[in-house]
This record gives structure tokens, sequence and C-alpha cells, in this order.
């Protein structure tokens, strides 16, 4: 024993002989450790410990007794709450009166649903809408339904308690207890779930019950689909038949444009189902607020969700993907509302409807715009119509991926345009390297050149528009006006007082020339220095004098849509693309991977960072073909073959022969029978282009017949040109 308390302490050599006893009692005798408890167990099975083997019943009713007591903080707590909402007091005693039942019902539906039943599940709102007509069906004072609900909670959580210490094992064995408490055990376990889950319930609830349905009113029934108003503008003074027929042009009505279904209507019910479930998705991530209100759209729902203090926007944003899980949704958008405190979830409709171009057209915004440039986008989210005006843009880009509904854009804008403008107000400059998107418009009096199909015309076009802004500058200035509008309200003034040209006739105000690109990524393989230039510089400068440009692309990378160029177009619209990398390229932002297709477009105002979300106006190529038939049998297209021909082919040379123009000879007699040279009396006493016509003056200039450019004055005829008549006659005589 000492040698034991040496080497360990007093402690440690008394378990050492304690273990080498019980060892040799164990090898020495019967004994056995599971026959002890058997024993044991039988003994405490008997009346005399029945105080010992309730102990764990006991416990379960005092912590039923603390859940009770819970419940009753919580009711009262929550009956406080709703009376100090004086403007819900109403909807606040229905929901209070028949609370339990709610509570019953709803966890009723989710043990179905959990238990992988078949049956449909009820959700919240529906279970608001049903006890709200129990409450008005029973008329009970405020008093009254909260002491009946206290109450059905005080007697829900007693017979849980009672129904916990009934259960009493009835076995001596361990076998037989053990299997006796597991019903108990899952009773218990059942308990909790259900009051975690009511609790749970009434949160979402809580999310859900100011929300409320607000549906944007249409336009008066859009004035009863009433036609366009009627160009009130003053009467130009007619110079000959060609100008008669323009006067007397008919803009085409909304009669050749396809008339739309009836609007669909869906019962508030299946949106309060669809916020029902995005609360309960939100709480799964404990991203708490309220949904204030519900905006049913024509393609999109969106659902204003206020976050509580403390909950981060970003946080909103990133339950996208988990929102579209939860209502199996092909895209959902989240963005902030500018103006409120909500943050706007903007989930598909359950039925999506067509957006088609005459509702537009007809509506109050597009009949009362005063510009030629208007244009029919089409609806937005809450389902009010959306026009804007390319003269204020000034210049518009477009991207979206293939099917997207980018060239249905295109037509749409192209015909927003024939609604307003005449073929002298407006001149399209086409340009279609695919060769099946604008044929359709082949033909009509607004075209100032055939379409072009080839990029190394199409880069020619760009350059002859460069050099038509710099002549229109050029007259502006010499007219001592700032841009298109005051010189063209300057020349209806001269018309009116009759203060004409030197020839005697009447001035020609300046056409808007819109250049519509399809596929910029066609030109910009070819020639892409030169047209990035091009493109360039009528960006910065073509708006005064009223030239615009239309870029379209279904590849918004980098190399397409280059920095320079996007800097110069403020004004952008993007349909869907297939990445968040095309979207910022495009729009600088995210957000345009999550459009849903066929039409449904951002669109970057001028003048704003604020993105709006448009679903674009349908129009078909049958539509499209009853309207140009209609503009094609009011007059033909007067082409100016200049717009796609080289420097040398303008100049009148083939080649580096150096002939002239066959129309030299008689536009040089005329400028000496004038004694002034002008290009607006070769295009009418010659019948050509201005762009031939200003080409025949460049000749006689570098052959010192006229002198140069002076403002909007015409050219002085210098003495060359006189003798040269003069040689020529004499000629004629001799012969």
């Amino acid at each position: 024993m000492q040698i034991l308390v040496s080497g360990l302490n007093t402690v440690g050599a008394g378990i050492l002989l304690f273990a080498i006893a019980a060892v040799g009692l164990l090898l020495a005798t019967n004994f056995s450790f599971v026959r002890a408890y058997e024993r044991i167990m039988v003994a405490l099975a008997g009346e005399r410990f029945a105080l010992f083997q309730n102990i764990p019943e006991r416990i379960k009713a005092w912590r039923a007794g603390r859940r009770e007591q819970a419940l009753l903080r919580s009711e009262i707590r929550r009956a406080a709450r709703a009376e100090r909402e004086e403007t819900r007091r109403v909807e606040t005693e229905e929901t209070v009166a028949t609370g339990a039942e709610r509570v019953a019902e709803f966890m009723r539906d989710t043990s179905i649903q959990e238990d992988g039943s078949t049956a449909d599940t009820l959700s919240a709102a529906s279970a608001i809408k049903r006890s709200a007509t129990v409450a008005r069906s029973s008329a009970q004072p405020a008093g009254q339904s909260l002491e009946g609900e206290i109450a059905a909670s005080t007697a829900s959580a007693r017979a849980t308690t009672s129904s916990s210490m009934l259960a009493q094992p009835s076995s001596s064995s361990l076998l037989n207890e053990q299997t006796t408490t597991a019903p108990k055990t899952r009773a218990a376990a059942a308990a909790t779930a259900t009051g975690r889950a009511s609790s749970k319930a009434d949160e979402v609830e809580e999310m859900v019950r100011s929300a409320s349905v607000v549906r944007s009113e249409m336009d008066s029934a859009e004035a009863a689909r009433l036609p366009a108003a009627p160009d009130r503008s003053p009467r130009r003074v007619v110079a000959n038949a060609a100008a008669q027929a323009l006067t007397e042009y008919k803009i085409p009505g909304a009669e050749f444009l396809n008339t739309p279904p009836p609007h669909l209507e869906h019962a508030d019910e299946e949106y309060y189902k669809i916020a029902t479930r995005l609360a309960e998705k939100c709480k799964e991530f404990n991203v708490t607020g309220k949904i204030e209100h519900i905006c049913p759209g024509p393609v999109v729902t969106t659902y204003e969700f206020k976050p509580d203090p403390g909950v981060k926007y970003s946080r909103v944003t990133g339950l996208v993907d988990d929102l579209c899980l939860a209502l199996k949704a092909e895209s959902i958008r989240i963005d902030r509302m500018p103006g409120k405190a909500h943050v706007g979830i903007e989930v598909p409709s359950p039925q999506r409807e067509t957006i088609h171009l005459r509702e537009v057209i007809e509506s109050k915004q597009f009949r009362e715009s005063a510009s030629k440039l208007t244009i029919a986008l089409g609806k937005t989210i809450d389902g009010l119509n959306y026009v804007a005006d390319l003269a204020k843009m000034p210049h518009l880009l477009i991207a979206g991926a293939t099917g997207a509904g980018k060239s249905v854009g295109v037509n749409s804008l192209i015909v927003s345009i024939l609604y307003k403008a005449r073929p002298d107000e407006v001149k399209f400059i086409l340009v279609d390297p695919k060769r099946l998107e604008l044929g359709l418009y082949d033909g009509i009096p607004h075209l100032a050149t055939p379409i072009i199909t080839d990029p190394k015309r199409a880069a020619i076009s760009l350059k002859w528009a460069v050099s038509e802004m710099e002549r229109r500058y050029k007259e502006l200035a010499g007219w001592g006006v700032r841009n298109i509008d005051g010189y063209n309200t300057e020349v209806m003034r001269r018309n009116m007082v009759k203060d004409y040209d030197t020839a005697g006739m009447p001035l020609k105000p300046l056409p808007y020339i819109v250049i519509i690109i399809d596929e910029l990524a066609d030109l910009m393989m070819v020639s892409g220095h030169a047209v990035e230039e091009s493109i360039t510089r009528l960006a910065q400068m073509a708006r005064a004098v009223g030239i615009h440009l239309v870029l379209a692309t279904q590849r918004p990378s980098v190399d397409v849509i280059t920095g320079l160029i996007k800097a110069n177009f403020p004004s952008r619209i993007s349909f869907r693309v297939s990445s968040k990398v095309d979207s910022r390229t495009i729009i600088d932002a995210n957000g345009a991977e999550q459009l849903l297709g066929r039409g449904d477009l951002l669109f970057l105002p001028p003048g704003t960072s604020r993105l709006v979300r448009v679903h674009g106006a349908y129009v078909d190529e049958a539509e499209i073909g009853r309207i140009v038939s209609h503009i094609k049998a009011q007059g033909e297209p007067q082409y100016d073959e200049t717009i796609t021909q080289s420097e040398e082919e303008a100049m009148g040379m083939d080649g580096m022969s150096g002939e002239r123009d066959e129309l030299f000879e008689d536009a040089l007699r005329i400028c000496v029978e004038m004694k002034r040279a002008s290009t607006s009396v070769l295009q009418r006493r010659l019948r050509i282009g201005y762009g031939r016509a200003a080409a025949i003056l460049d000749q006689m200039e570098r052959a010192q017949m006229i002198g140069p450019v002076d403002g909007a004055r015409p050219r002085p005829v210098l003495g060359r040109a006189f003798e040269t008549i003069a040689h020529w006659e004499s000629a004629e005589t001799v012969e």
C-alpha cells in the first residue's frame, strides 16, 4: 500500500485497488450488469418510485405551461398593437376574431404539404378573406373576439399538456418503455413545430396584410379609339405638281393596324398567393418587411416591398434566383422604385399579353406629340402607354440577342415616324446588310436613297451625311438661326410673305434625316475606323441640323460598340441579352439579362441614369405591307444618287477619264441665264437630286466658272462662264 501511495497519490491508489476488487468480484461470481439494470427498472416501476418515474412528464408539463404563458403574452401584445392602428381597426378586428381558426387551418394545410399530399394548399391571403367573412357573419365585438382567441389558445395548450400527462409507461422491460416513450416524444416535437409554424404563419401574414392591388387606369379607353388629329400646320406655298402632291399627302390611318384584343383581368387571389410565397421566401432568408402594393401589368406584376429598418438593399436583390425557384418563374427582376422607399419585385404575370402598336398609336400621348420623330415604344410595366422623341435623344443605340424583339422594335420605330411625318419632312437612309429586315419599306417616298445592303456603300453614305451636316451648318449660319426648327420656321415665314429666292421660287425647308443601320457589326468589320469616325462626328454635331442615327446590333461587344460610340449615344435600348457583360456594355448596368424576351426592353432616356422597363409594341409584316401600300400609292421616291457614290462618282467622273456630268452644259446655261448658281434652281429645272446638283456646281467652281460658297447666298457666275456659253453658241452658228 505504501508503495502504491509513494508511486501514486492516495486517490490514485484507492481507485486502483477498487478496480482490482471489482474485477476479482466479476471473475469470482456470476454478477451481470444487465440483470442488475433489469432488477432496478422493475423496482422503479412500482408505485413507491412513481415520483421519480413521472419526472419527464412533469418537465413536459412545465414546458407546456411556459408555452401557454408565452402564447398569452404574444396574443396580448398583438391585440395592443392592433388597437393602436386606428386606420386598420376594422380589418384588425376581423383577423383577431378568428386568429386561432386561421392558425389551425393554416397548420393543417402545411402538414398536408409536408407529408407529400397532392391536395392544393391554401394561401394565407385566402385564409384572411375567409376569416373576414366569418367575422362579418358573427359580428362580435372586438373585446369578445380577443377573449375568445385567448381562450382558444389556452384550451389548445392545456389539451396538449393533458395528452402528454396521460401517456404512462406500462411495461417493466426497457424495450417496452422505449416503445411507449417514442410516441410521446413525437407528440412533443409536433407540438413544438406547431408553435413555431404558427408563429411563422403570423409573421408571413403580417408581411402581406397591408398589400393592396393597384391597377392603372387606361387612357379613357384610349379616347374611344379616335383617329390621329389632323395636321394644323400652315399651308405652304405650292411650287409645282410634286409639291402639290406632297401637300395633299395623307398620313396612314389606324385602320391599317390590327385591332388589339380585350385586356385580360385576373382575380386578386392569384396576386395574393404570389405575394404570400414571396413573403415566405423572404422570411426564410431573414429579409423582413411588408408588401405595400401589388401593381398588375400586361407582362409583369410589380410587388412593392418595403424592407424593415436594417435590411440592406443588396440582401433583397440577392434573392433573385431563390424567388425564381419558389415561384417557378422564368425570370424575376428587382430594382429600386424612384420616389419611394420601396423595392420593386417584378414577377411575370400569370398570363402574358401582347402589346399591339395600334394601342400606342391611338394613345393620347402619341396623338398630342408635336414632334415629327415621335416613337411609339410600347407600354410600361404598369400598362401605361410610353412614347419618346428621337429629336431629343438625339441618337439611339439598340442591342439585343436573336429573337429578343430587336427587329420588331426597329419596325415599330419606322412605322411610328411614318404616322407622323410627310415625305418632305423626314427622309430615311436605311442600311440593311442582312437584306431581310428593312426590305418591306422599299419604294416609299420617304427614302432618300434605295435601301443600302453593301457595307462599303453604307460607309460612303455615312461620309455623305457628314458632308451634308457641314453644308447645313453653313446654311444655318448664313440665315442666323441655331437649329433646323428655327430654319424651317424662317422658311415658312418668308414663304408666307412671298420672300422667295433669287429665282422667284418658294424656299424649301430642310427635312429631317434619319439614318437606320440594322446591323452595326457588319459595318465595323468592313471599315471599322472610317465608320466609327463618321458615326462619332454625326453623333457629336448632327443634332442641330436634323440628322439622327439609329444603330442596332445583336452583338453588343466592345469591338462593335466602342467606348467612343457609346459615349456619344446617351439614349439606349437593350432587349434581352445573354450575359451581364453584354448588359453592362449597352446600358452600363445589369438587368438586361433578366428580361423576358419578345419585346421586353430596358430604355435609358436622355438626361437620366434611371432605366425604364417597357414592353415593346408589336407590328407584323401584314400591317407594314398595308401601310407601305398606302404610302406608295401617293407618290414615288426621289432618290439622291450621290449618297452612295464615291468621291469620283459624285464629281461625275468615270474613273480618271475626267468626263463631266452629262447635264453640265444645260446646268451652265441655266446659271448664265439666272446670273446666279444655286443647287435649288438646278434641282427644279433639271429634275435632279441635291447631291448631283451640288456635284455639278463643284465642277463649275473647279473650272472657274462660278464663285465659291457664301453662306446661304447663291454663287456668283464668273466671266469665264459667259465666254464659254458664247463660244458654244458661235460654234453652233458655224455649224
